[in-house]
């Protein structure tokens, strides 16, 4: 794949494919797997020409080169023209979510239109009445919209190639991890295509080898990895909704073996869905034979899910080296590591060990400890791991900060240049410089990275630290009737203020479950099973409804976000046991402190 880190921009790979191949498929909506019609097509030459026409009517909308143009769409092909009109004629596309229902989600997507500077917002006709409602409600009637389908744009013969190059900023990026204050990582053209070139290096992709999925066009798995990829590789790209997804768990996997792709990525979550909610009836005919890579990504990789996951569909030819275990970022375009080809490992490593930032395997594997799984060796980038706090290069077998450098690191945060110098040029205190500071936390161990968690995540309390993950896992392995949902144990200051231990707050969502005495066994039983397997007493336990979890587009678990909101008293639970007097209550129902 040399010919793609050496093209001068991503338009000019696009338009050589369409050039080169016109009637081959580009990519296609699916919305039915299981139904003859259930596929919506682009070849490369339509897909070109609707991107030129969308890029001569920005230019006569006088909305031009280096402007940022906000893309609101759902899911579907309407989008693949939108973000490649913009390309085309030097607009920065800025993808986003759709505003919404909640007041949460329609208030990200304002913050996103301020903090880029959008010139324009771009959305489908379906949409358009839902996106002019918010406009109004925002006050944001001074930013033209524009419908990219509605057949109102001049021919694509007007359109001229733009004065762009690798160097050229193609995307704002927002990241999912905070609502209130969403920062837009700058990717270049050229780092788009060195991280296209990695993938394809890595898992040995060619223009035969199909790739796509349900992960949202806004998210930086789906977009640079599900849409980019195939397309940059001139292959195809095979995209459906989320939401079917979420409802129907099984077409995706329909739609990998009638479709014919070969790779695909999701959180580690939908794996878990999937062996959890997928029937045999659904999953009757499923040949998963041809499936060449399971990418999991996109949050802390689970070995008892990938294992499950393998088992579940093991009789419908899923191959356990199909499975992936990866890690990536938004700020690093996406790709850093990835375990392909071989069955996932993960090793087991001894509890006290990582609560002193040291990654020690156990004697054996039924040793007490956690298994935390190998995203392979790092491929995409150069990864460095440094104490957060001296900022001293680490040894192999010490978890620290894992820091990143190379040409798929974005070019920092739109409009925040004092972040910037801290986070996207941070230099070690032996004086190597230009890394990444990603607030992840890892070692790597014989040469491969083991990703432990995030910074910010992690519970330090009594002086121990002690990774949320961990304790919302073994939560959901003793209680069967948490399995299916989610939950987020965070840290808050006690009370008695500076010097107080912090307090652990346990917040699960639960289903069908309306006896009092029922859940305030349930709440009972979760604060044993944690002072049990944790040695952590447990400040409170509020049980919420489906839903009730905060998470990001993507399905990260938001810890920062329900920890804010507990202490607003803004969580609304079915029940509530507080039992910390060090812990300030909210003003929500439930048993009151003791």
């Amino acid at each position: 794949m040399a010919g793609i880190v050496t093209a001068p921009s991503v338009t000019a790979v696009l338009r050589q494919h369409a050039e080169n191949r016109p009637e081959k498929e580009a990519a296609a909506f699916v919305t039915d797997p299981l139904r003859e019609d259930g596929a919506q097509w682009l070849t490369y030459a339509e897909l070109d020409a609707r991107a030129r026409s969308l890029a001569v009517r920005l230019h006569r909308a006088a909305i031009g080169p280096g402007e940022r143009a906000l893309l609101l769409y759902p899911a579907g092909l309407d989008f693949l023209a939108a973000f490649f009109g913009c390309l085309y004629a030097g607009v920065v596309a800025v993808p986003s979510s759709l505003p919404g229902r909640y007041r949460h989600e329609r208030h990200r997507v304002r913050r996103i239109v301020d903090d880029s500077g959008a010139a324009a917002i771009l959305t489908d006709t379906p949409t358009r009445g839902d996106v002019e409602d918010w406009i109004a409600e925002e006050g944001l009637g001074r930013i033209p919209l524009m419908a990219t389908d509605d057949g109102a744009g001049p021919g694509p013969d007007g359109w001229r190639m733009p004065p762009i190059d690798q160097s050229t900023l193609a995307v704002l990026q927002y990241t999912s991890g905070s609502t209130g204050d969403p920062k837009g990582v700058m990717i270049s053209h050229g780092n788009l295509l060195h991280n296209t070139a990695n993938l394809a290096e890595v898992m040995k992709l060619d223009d035969t080898m199909r790739g796509g999925g349900w992960i949202p066009h806004f998210h930086d798995m789906g977009l640079m990895g599900l849409i980019m990829t195939p397309l940059m590789i001139g292959s195809t790209t095979l995209l459906m909704s989320p939401g079917t997804f979420l409802k129907r768990p099984h077409l995706w996997l329909h739609m990998i073996d009638r479709f014919d792709i070969r790779y695909s990525a999701a959180p580690d979550f939908a794996y878990e869905v999937c062996s959890r909610r997928v029937t045999d009836a659904q999953a009757k005919g499923l040949d998963l034979a041809r499936w060449r890579h399971a990418v999991d990504g996109s949050e802390p990789v689970r070995s008892a899910v990938l294992d499950r996951f393998n088992r579940r569909f093991a009789n419908y030819g899923l191959r356990a080296e199909t499975l992936a275990p990866s890690y990536g970022m938004a700020e690093a375009t996406l790709f850093v590591s990835g375990a392909v080809d071989s069955p996932p490992s993960s090793l087991r490593v001894d509890a006290g060990s990582l609560e002193r930032n040291e990654f020690r395997p156990t004697a054996g594997a039924d040793a007490p400890g956690r298994d935390v799984v190998s995203c392979g060796p790092p491929l995409g980038a150069e990864v460095r791991v440094v104490d957060p706090d001296t900022l001293r290069t680490l040894p192999e077998g010490a978890v620290g900060e894992l820091w990143l450098r190379g040409p798929v690191v974005g070019h920092g945060y739109w409009g925040r240049e004092a972040t910037n110098e801290a986070a996207f040029r941070a230099t070690t205190a032996e004086g190597d410089s230009g890394y990444l500071r990603t607030g992840d936390l890892g070692a790597l161990y014989e040469g491969e990275l083991y990703v432990t968690g995030r910074i910010k995540d992690v519970l330090n309390l009594r002086g121990r630290n002690l990774y949320p993950q961990d304790i919302e896992h073994e939560l959901r392995i003793q209680r069967p009737e948490l399995g299916n949902l989610v939950g987020a144990c965070f840290a808050v200051p006690g009370a008695g203020g500076q010097g107080q231990d912090d307090v652990l707050v346990v917040t699960h969502e639960v289903r069908g479950i309306k006896d009092e005495e029922r859940l305030r066994e349930l709440a009972t039983d979760m604060r044993l099973t944690v002072a049990r397997e944790f040695g952590a007493p447990v400040g409170a336990v509020l049980l919420l409804r489906p839903g009730g979890v905060r998470r990001t587009t993507s399905g990260k678990i938001q810890r920062s976000a329900m920890r804010e909101l507990f202490r607003a008293g803004a969580l609304e639970p079915t029940y509530a046991d507080y039992r910390s007097p060090l812990l300030p209550t909210p003003a929500t129902g439930g048993q009151a402190p003791a």
